[in-house]
């Protein structure tokens, strides 16, 4: 593995989110910022802040976040802006609507039309910007594009407050509903080293024939690096961790694949975004079992 003074997300090469807006393979993810889980503790300002500057210098250009991303009075939305603002030019920041929770953390009702094109103006408030990137539709079970909701965020497409439309913890089916209304660019499910049934696999596929970005969420199972006994073996071969490893195999399965591991340590972003450079091999791969 590189040191620190060679660490560069473009190790990891880009790709196009909708054709036309390039992106690093190896990104960040913001949830982490505020607490290490939905109810605290909670993580400190000044270090949140730090880490979403130094993921900039090791050329990270992709952050996901969400205005539900928050613990009490902290935000990553907020975190973002104050620290990144005025934004680079080559910065692309993804947000999701749908899911919301109210200051006492409850998780609300599927939000509803109306809703979502509030959420929309609340990110680009909270943001700072005119523009968002990349906005996801989340889904909940069966609650899909339907009702209206995804063609709520296609009409602020159509006005230029969005760039990009996503969908995530979709479907095939729900997708497919989704590009009956607007074009989509990018689809945030989980998928990992743990995560990675016929169902994952075959969403992961989906994308690569329609050239749209699929972006793992929980791209380490969500607790970590996952205690699979190939992820150590591989990873003492390389003189690298077993969550490095676990991102290489994400990047690995597919072109279309986007990592956004999310930390709120300096030294873990280093350590996650120093896996853009490890390469597995074939043996590696066997070891780790086929995708």
């Amino acid at each position: 593995m590189p040191n620190v003074n060679d660490i560069h997300a473009s190790a990891a090469g880009h790709l196009l989110i909708g054709g036309d807006l390039p992106v690093q393979r190896m990104g960040f993810g913001a949830m982490r910022l505020p607490s290490r889980t939905w109810d605290g503790p909670p993580h400190d300002p000044d270090n949140a802040r730090a880490v979403l500057r130094r993921a900039v210098e090791l050329g990270v250009d992709h952050i996901d976040t969400a205005a539900f991303y928050f613990y009490k009075d902290l935000a990553a939305n907020d975190f973002i802006r104050e620290a990144l603002h005025p934004y680079p030019d080559n910065l692309i920041i993804a947000t999701k609507v749908g899911p919301d929770r109210d200051r006492d953390h409850n998780w609300l009702t599927p939000a509803d039309p109306a809703k979502l094109k509030a959420d929309v103006h609340r990110n680009l408030r909270q943001l700072g910007r005119e523009q968002l990137d990349l906005v996801y539709l989340r889904f909940h079970g069966e609650e899909g594009p339907g009702n209206g909701r995804f063609e709520a965020l296609a009409e602020l497409r159509e006005q230029g407050l969005i760039r990009h439309l996503g969908v995530s913890n979709a479907t095939p089916e729900q997708l497919a509903e989704a590009q009956s209304v607007a074009p989509v660019a990018a689809v945030q499910n989980k998928f990992s080293p743990v995560d990675r049934g016929a169902d994952a696999k075959a969403m992961v596929e989906l994308c690569e024939r329609q050239d749209i970005a699929f972006v793992p969420f929980y791209p380490l199972g969500g607790t970590g690096a996952p205690h699979i006994e190939g992820l150590r073996r591989v990873a003492d071969r390389h003189g690298a961790t077993a969550a490095q490893v676990g991102l290489a195999w994400s990047l690995s399965v597919s072109p279309t694949v986007l990592a956004i591991p999310g930390t709120s340590s300096l030294a873990h972003l280093e350590e996650n975004v120093a896996a853009a450079a490890l390469r597995l091999d074939a043996a590696d791969l066997a070891e780790l079992g086929s995708a």
